[in-house]
């Protein structure tokens, strides 16, 4: 399900959303660094910006995501990765394959996220790391307020994922900890997304799973006249828009066994 509500525009989310959170990918990998040599898998990759980071810090890199079409656009950003379409919660690797594993906004759409935590771990080598990224504290996140009026035009079912699933401080840290890693680093990173306008806005956030879904639930207009009224308090003089949010990466390192 996700790999479909995910692939409907990929150059759209290439292009418009995922640069949004290129802070927090850029401070990641600055985070994990030497990866000279090192095997790095970046779980849940999209259209491989992440990867690309990655693979310029001297990782050698693989991917994988739910969506076949937003592979395409990594592979043409980085050729040499293994990139594979495939779950997170039964990733396709053998135990003990990579130096670092990460997982940038992923780990809320699993099904469980404990499930995804531990696969994340078992791939990882003993001492080896793995690096969540998710949504900073909701109350410092401005584009809240758009998954709100979305959800107020489309309630999703009971239970179903939210961005800001795992946000709340501890979530991630204690999911990490159940799989058998003890955190190291934990930093964040602000992130603000910025349009020139609403259609450019609209053209990337369109490409969400969430609002994927609020549009097959209530129709392309309803869904867009509550994002245009979430983003007009945040309306600057020159007609743009900018919303100001903050994320968290947590780093752990897999104990031995």
């Amino acid at each position: 399900m996700q790999g479909r509500l995910w692939g409907t525009s990929p150059r759209d989310w290439a292009e418009v959303s995922e640069p949004l959170v290129r802070p927090l990918h850029a401070a990641t990998v600055a985070a994990l660094r030497p990866l000279d040599g090192r095997s790095l898998l970046d779980a849940g990759c999209g259209s491989g910006l992440a990867l690309r980071i990655a693979a310029a810090a001297g990782a050698r890199v693989s991917g994988l995501d739910a969506s076949a079409a937003l592979l395409e656009v990594a592979r043409e950003r980085v050729p040499d990765a293994d990139l594979r379409v495939g779950d997170l919660a039964d990733l396709p690797y053998a135990d003990a394959t990579f130096d670092v594993v990460t997982a940038f906004n992923a780990i809320q759409y699993a099904d469980d996220p404990r499930v995804a935590a531990a696969e994340l771990a078992r791939v990882a080598r003993p001492g080896g790391r793995v690096a969540i990224g998710v949504w900073g504290d909701p109350a410092r996140c401005q584009t809240e307020a758009v998954f709100a009026a979305v959800r107020a035009v489309a309630p999703p079912p009971p239970g179903a994922a939210r961005p800001l699933g795992v946000s709340t401080p501890g979530v991630v840290e204690g999911l990490l900890d159940d799989a058998g890693l003890t955190v190291t680093t934990v930093g964040e990173v602000d992130c603000p997304f910025t349009y020139p306008d609403l259609d450019t806005g609209w053209r990337g956030q369109r490409t969400a799973g969430p609002l994927v879904r609020a549009v097959e639930v209530a129709g392309e207009a309803a869904v867009r006249t509550a994002f245009d009224a979430a983003h007009e308090p945040h309306r600057r003089p020159d007609g743009s828009y900018r919303q100001d949010n903050v994320f968290r990466f947590i780093i752990a390192a897999r104990r031995a066994a």
